[in-house]
């Protein structure tokens, strides 16, 4: 096998500032966008920040649809629904407002309506048949509401697979926003529990792409094209990764502890930014591979601050259960990284010896999540040690983020992961 020996910084446009919702409008104008499709879920489809984007669009006489039907931990069943809507709309633009699932939903209804396929071909491999998108999508902007994915930075869209129950995605360059537009006001209508979930996502995102492999581990792909988005970590990513994991570590208590802390929510929705460049180009490991059947299996889980509809594992609790454990075991594939990211973390390292980093990092993410009341451990949201097999299961597939990280792992290993996110202390 010939190893990788260069790495593609690749990240979207991001403008940030208050108020600069209301400029999305003149952006489209001088695209000459005729139709946008606006994309929302049936919640925030009322609230100030899509109100702020339909007039931003009026104000400039362009017409548009709005999708309001985003389904928050989005299905192949929902990308399906939104993907026909932009079929039938001959949309020439598209504009998603809110968390991580606008976002995702909206990236899928570009793609799938810009270049037609059947639905699996450009879902990652072994699920899907991983196909490269075939090239530049349709200008995408992207308004972020919570602090969490950094979708708003990376052309990645994550969802659940409802025959697997496990979440999978979609991965390339292509599928970048033209614009993210970071607008601190929009933070303003997170609830607690959302600002805990989706900042605990900022965190680990940082706190993984900052211990993967790095990218000279990876093989070398046959043609500059096939290079993944997921390259390991590099010089440039690691930049971005723990800047975010200073900013995550003084500000996400603040901002969950009181919401009118606008500087602390403000940071936390730059920070979530920061990490996507970092993520989105390094990629992910154990944690978020985890937590993609943890979030598929859910039965009774029901958060406060979420629709109460169904139940459900937010995607930020689902990924920082399984954290501790992870951390715990990468730790001696790079145990530099990992007590760089503890001290970053706010955690003294001087006295810790190489052998007890990962043990160091677990122990101080577990203090924060204790601080802001996440549940302790996956038992905490239902499940059992019968569910482990199943839960290794839905892990194994997703060789997009497993494969980087920084020990081998399997499904033995992984059966001890699961045992061990059960109770957390």
């Amino acid at each position: 096998m010939e190893f990788e020996y260069a790495f593609e910084m690749s990240a979207s446009n991001i403008r940030f500032g208050p108020g600069v919702t209301r400029e999305v409008g003149m952006d489209l104008a001088e695209l000459k966008v005729q139709r946008a499709m606006v994309v929302t879920d049936p919640n925030l489809a009322k609230l100030p920040p899509v109100a702020a984007v339909l007039e931003s669009l009026e104000s400039e006489n362009i017409r548009f649809e709005l999708f309001d039907r985003v389904h928050i931990e989005p299905t192949d069943i929902s990308l399906q629904e939104a993907i026909a809507f932009a079929r039938q709309g001959n949309f020439d633009a598209y504009v998603a407002v809110g968390g991580g699932s606008a976002m995702d939903t909206a990236k899928a209804a570009n793609l799938y309506a810009t270049y037609p396929a059947d639905f699996l071909d450009y879902v990652n491999a072994p699920i899907g048949k991983g196909k490269p998108v075939p090239g530049p999508a349709k200008p995408l902007f992207a308004i972020p509401t919570t602090a969490g994915t950094g979708s708003e930075t990376t052309g990645v869209v994550i969802f659940d697979l409802i025959a697997m129950h496990a979440k999978t995605g979609i991965a390339h360059r292509y599928l970048k926003p033209t614009l993210g537009l970071i607008d601190p006001e929009n933070a303003r209508t997170m609830p607690p529990m959302v600002a805990t979930a989706t900042g605990f996502d900022v965190l680990v995102h940082a706190l993984e792409s900052y211990t993967t492999i790095p990218y000279t581990q990876r093989e070398r792909p046959a043609r500059p094209i096939l290079r993944p988005a997921y390259q390991g970590r590099n010089m440039i990513s690691d930049l971005w990764s723990s800047e975010a994991i200073r900013m995550a570590a003084k500000f996400l208590p603040r901002a969950v502890e009181d919401p009118d802390d606008l500087e602390a929510r403000s940071r936390m929705i730059l920070a979530a930014s920061y990490a996507g460049v970092g993520f989105g180009n390094a990629g992910l490991h154990l944690p978020h591979g985890m937590s993609y059947p943890v979030s598929g299996m859910v039965r009774d889980f029901h958060p406060p601050g979420y629709p109460a509809e169904e139940p459900l594992v937010p995607h930020g609790i689902s990924v920082v259960l399984n954290a501790p454990a992870a951390f715990r075991f990468t730790g001696p594939g790079c145990p530099e990284r990992h007590l760089e990211a503890a001290q970053l973390l706010g955690a003294d390292v001087s006295r810790t010896k190489a052998a007890d980093a990962g043990d160091l990092l677990a122990d101080r993410l577990i203090q924060l999540m204790q601080r802001l009341h996440v549940p302790n451990g996956l038992s905490a949201i239902g499940y059992t040690r019968g569910d482990i097999p199943a839960l290794v299961e839905g892990t194994l597939p997703q060789h997009r983020v497993i494969k980087l990280s920084p020990r081998p792992v399997g499904r033995e290993e992984f059966t001890r992961l699961f045992e061990d996110s059960m109770v957390l202390w």
